[in-house]
């Protein structure tokens, strides 16, 4: 049996990792980040682990042959978790309002917070075609909720969350039809302490910050507790449903 997490050298992509290796030691990890050698170390030496260069930007970073190899040797995928995101960086900051919106911020927000998403699953989808109940999560944001939405700004990363939160309820709709049992959800980890939050930190002095081995026990709580009633769900952290 294998576990997918795409995003593994981030924080709760890589705190999610240590935690299945510690609780579900019998079921190797397929990691993807954009480059392996930045990952942690513990995870790059662990026997347990193969590490795939792959990027949400460029689909044809991942090598297609080395992933059938490494699946093949693993067994069924039995959870997916996408755990790729992008706030900021050197090129792009939250927008405050709309004069600082920006065509290239845009594309880039929704190529690694939904497109990547889409097309992994597409991917992957020839391993999820077994009997055993699958788990396909995207670590999405509280943010990306229309519904929830009272403040604005953050036009990039709002959007390309709400684009996510809909490629998954697509994706609860027709993969049932073709990968059944599984659900697929999307997931809110709560404000977690990353380089995605650190530039936040006087804004977030007033909420509860976790560290990310504290996000990754909470969202594989609500991963265990998923079943085929959970499908096309959004979950916070605590377990409580989010409106989309």
């Amino acid at each position: 049996m294998t576990i997918v997490i795409a995003g593994i050298s981030g924080a709760i992509g890589a705190a999610l990792a240590k935690r299945y290796l510690e609780t579900c030691p019998a079921q190797a990890v397929i990691g993807l980040c954009r480059d392996p050698q930045r990952a942690p170390d513990d995870l790059r030496n662990h026997p347990g682990v193969r590490l795939l260069a792959w990027d949400a930007e460029d689909e044809k970073r991942l090598d297609k042959a080395e992933l059938r190899t490494a699946l093949d040797g693993s067994g069924p995928i039995v959870t997916v978790i996408y755990a790729a995101g992008l706030l900021h960086d050197d090129r792009l900051f939250p927008e405050k309002r709309l004069d600082d919106v920006a065509a290239v911020n845009m594309a880039r927000a929704f190529a690694v917070n939904a497109t990547g998403f889409a097309l992994l699953i597409q991917t992957l989808l020839p391993w999820l075609r077994h009997r055993e109940f699958k788990r396909v999560a995207a670590i999405s944001a509280k943010v990306g909720s229309i519904s929830d939405n009272g403040f604005g700004g953050w036009y990039a990363y709002r959007s390309s969350k709400a684009a996510l939160n809909m490629l998954v309820r697509n994706l609860s709709i027709e993969l049932p039809r073709r990968c059944k049992p599984i659900a697929c959800v999307a997931l809110h980890p709560g404000t977690t302490e990353s380089t995605l939050s650190a530039p936040f930190s006087q804004s977030l002095s007033k909420l509860t910050v976790h560290k990310p081995l504290q996000t990754a026990d909470n969202l594989i709580r609500v991963l265990g507790a998923l079943d085929d009633s959970s499908n096309g769900r959004f979950f916070s952290w605590d377990g409580s449903e989010l409106p989309w």
